[in-house]
């Protein structure tokens, strides 16, 4: 997890906190957030990236439409992640 960028770590959130969003809605989730247009050119190679680190796996609705979900690893980078930002910031 300390080697992806900002971006990548939302874009990890967003699918866990999803059920099976393929890549539009998730562009949405995150276009909310950053309140300015997430374009398919900096989504889609940064999504395959964390398919290529093994922390989503991609899967096929159709011809045009993929999906994401988080893998075990993902769980588990993002509790590593979580603990981690806990000592620094606390719990109220």
């Amino acid at each position: 997890m300390h080697d992806l960028t900002g971006f990548q770590r939302d874009l990890l959130y967003v699918v866990a906190g999803l059920d099976e969003p393929h890549g539009l809605a998730i562009k949405d989730e995150l276009e909310q957030y950053y309140t300015s247009e997430i374009h398919h050119g900096r989504l889609y190679p940064n999504l395959d990236t964390l398919v290529e680190k093994g922390l989503i796996d991609k899967g096929e609705l159709d011809q045009r439409t993929n999906y994401y979900t988080l893998t075990h690893r993902g769980t588990r980078e993002l509790e590593a992640r979580r603990e981690w930002e806990t000592q620094y910031v606390g719990q109220s």
